[in-house]
């Protein structure tokens, strides 16, 4: 492999992140601080979880794994209500802020834009630490394929895992904080159950 393609699998993994960051999380500081402070949380969650999960390596067989997982899934998806908490008391202080002096309510597209910067922070920052992170050797003279899949490199397979996940992240957030706000379960128990399929499958 050559540098291009390097780049290559990087935007394929990270490609339609940076078009959304540049088209609208960009354009609004408050929408950029709500991605890095939802990367931020995510990467305290993965420190935490690995913490705790040190104390009992090495996994002999294959139960741990998805006791693991399970957990990791229950942790980051308590995390995620806690963030929705978090915003909606930001929420409530704005709307009142904007009454006292006389300017309109965020709007929907508002609200669902900060629900889509808090997913895109969670899903890059998944994807950079799990995927991206193993597109590194990507960028040398060579290229690798694993028993399972002989046909397709090991790093595109690693970029589309990537984009997958930066996929799932940012619109369950969306679905998660519209289930909250109208209170439909259906949405609630929906983004718990595609990131434990999901985390499952990886």
């Amino acid at each position: 492999m050559t540098i291009a393609a390097g780049i290559g699998y990087a935007l394929i993994a990270l490609g339609p992140s940076l078009s959304l960051f540049i088209s609208v999380i960009s354009r609004k500081p408050f929408l950029v601080l709500t991605l890095l402070s939802s990367t931020l949380l995510w990467l305290v969650s993965l420190i935490m979880l690995s913490g705790f999960w040190r104390a009992f390596l090495p996994l002999n067989s294959w139960w741990p794994y998805a006791l693991l997982i399970f957990t990791s899934v229950l942790f980051q998806e308590a995390l995620r209500i806690l963030f929705w908490k978090v915003y909606k008391k930001l929420e409530d202080t704005l709307d009142a802020f904007a009454d006292r002096v006389s300017k309109p309510r965020l709007y929907l597209t508002d609200k669902m834009q900060i629900a889509l910067a808090g997913g895109l922070g969670h899903g890059v920052a998944h994807a950079v630490f799990f995927c991206v992170s193993l597109l590194t050797p990507a960028f040398g003279p060579g290229t690798f394929f694993v028993d399972r899949c002989s046909k397709i490199p090991f790093f595109l397979i690693s970029a589309i895992i990537a984009l997958a996940f930066v996929t799932i992240h940012t619109f369950s957030m969306v679905i998660a904080f519209n289930g909250y706000a109208e209170g439909s379960k259906v949405d609630q128990i929906f983004v718990p159950l595609v990131h434990l399929f999901a985390g499952m499958g990886h």
